[in-house]
């Protein structure tokens, strides 16, 4: 079975994007590895996790098995589930609006059609060695930089566990830390803005200071303490 790791990223939604896929493919104890990549000036995050699978896809034929592996739950819904309703009703939502990202959904099904696709999510950031190595491909392009891409034998590629897919306990174990910490209860939101420390009971009251100002920063406390190191870590409080 051929496999293709994806992935895709914006510098801003929209902005300037990149997309990078891993392809492996071949006979085992055989495997070729292609990496490639793209960017656009003015795209969405969204486009290029579809730009992504539909660039690794390209590289197949559509007699090879493929799995691919993505971060993206939205190319994973989009191409599964979302897909055939939208076809149903002409390319149009629910509420009878052009489904977003239309031409690129209809250039992926296009490709999906006469493949075997198995699609496969894996987190983002949690050690995974193909996620991770598209991660960056799409990231210094999307930076304007040059990706040196490598295209040979997978005996001779530079990240030798490119096929494991187990996440690092650790990796992972911080990310759910952090998400965990996003959704808990806020104490307080605290400001900074122009040198200006502020604390707010609301999010909405915290966004109103700093959006759109530039050197703006924000952070959420859990509890008193909390509240008062991010406070000494603006600056508004001298350091213990």
């Amino acid at each position: 079975m051929t496999i293709i790791f994806t992935d895709g990223s914006s510098r801003g939604n929209p902005g300037p994007g990149g997309w990078g896929s891993v392809v492996i493919r071949g006979e085992k104890g055989k495997e070729e590895v292609l990496e490639i990549g793209g960017r656009e000036e003015k795209t969405t995050n969204n486009r290029m996790e579809i730009r992504a699978a539909i660039g690794g896809l390209a590289k197949t034929d559509v007699s090879e098995e493929v799995k691919i592996y993505t971060d993206s739950s939205y190319l994973i819904n989009g191409i599964t589930k979302w897909i055939k309703g939208w076809k149903r009703n002409g390319w149009l939502t629910k509420v009878k609006e052009e489904v977003l990202n239309k031409d690129l959904w209809m250039e992926l099904d296009a490709l999906v059609k006469d493949r075997t696709v198995v699609w496969k999510y894996v987190g983002g950031h949690v050690g995974i060695a193909g996620n991770e190595r598209c991660d960056v491909i799409a990231t210094t392009l999307a930076d304007k930089k040059e990706v040196k891409f490598f295209k040979g034998s997978l005996t001779s590629y530079h990240i030798p566990d490119i096929l494991n897919i187990k996440e690092d306990v650790k990796l992972l174990s911080n990310k759910k830390s952090k998400s965990s910490h996003s959704k808990a209860k806020a104490y307080s939101y605290v400001s900074l803005v122009d040198g200006q420390v502020k604390m707010h009971q609301t999010w909405p009251d915290c966004e109103k200071r700093v959006k759109g100002v530039g050197g703006a920063r924000f952070k959420k406390a859990l509890d008193r303490d909390g509240e008062m190191k991010i406070r000494r870590e603006f600056g508004e409080i001298s350091p213990l």
